[in-house]
């Protein structure tokens, strides 16, 4: 590979992880051809992006990057031997539960090596449990939307079955009265 050729794909990859929110770094060694292509699929099919990237080049890329996170300790830990890159703008969640999908296939690769979501690093395949947990944007919108709209629910219904029971109780009395 020339130095032009080696300068084109490293502003690619700069782009490729300047745009991606999440981003996951797994070990696939070892993995049969049929197995790769099984994780491939799948990967496809929920919408995430596997690319199995040169180590030294992901260093390169992440030192570049502006977002102001510190990957230092990051490419020390996790960038050794054998990396392929998961990525998804959806939710940080969705690649650790496809993992997980992947891992009752009975398989126990790719191996989570680490993960990057919205510049929060997590490292080690001890964190997957932890990964699956993390709510999407839109999960906590909508988890705050109702607990905003809790309250109010709870107040509106409180006065009109209050409001019932008052007009019937008034109406017995004034019923009473009358007799």
């Amino acid at each position: 590979m020339t130095k032009e050729d080696k300068a084109v794909l490293i502003d690619e990859l700069k782009e490729k992880f300047a745009s991606y929110s999440f981003f996951y770094i797994a070990d696939a060694s070892g993995m049969s051809v049929a197995d790769t292509n099984k994780f491939r699929r799948m990967c496809f099919e929920r919408g995430l992006e596997y690319k199995v990237i040169k180590n030294s080049l992901i260093k390169k890329v992440l030192g570049d990057l502006n977002n102001g996170t510190d990957y230092s300790e990051f490419n020390a830990q996790v960038l050794k031997g054998f990396s392929g890159v998961i990525f998804t703008n959806e939710a940080g969640n969705v690649p650790a539960r496809m993992l997980k999908d992947f891992y009752r296939t009975g398989t126990d690769k790719p191996l989570l090596k680490g993960a990057s979501i919205d510049s929060s690093l997590y490292i080690g395949a001890e964190n997957l449990d932890t990964l699956t947990k993390i709510k999407s944007r839109l999960e906590l919108i909508a988890e705050l939307a109702g607990m905003l709209q809790s309250p109010g629910q709870r107040l509106a219904s409180a006065l009109q079955s209050g409001g019932g029971n008052l007009a019937g109780v008034l109406k017995t009395l004034s019923d009473n009265k009358a007799e």
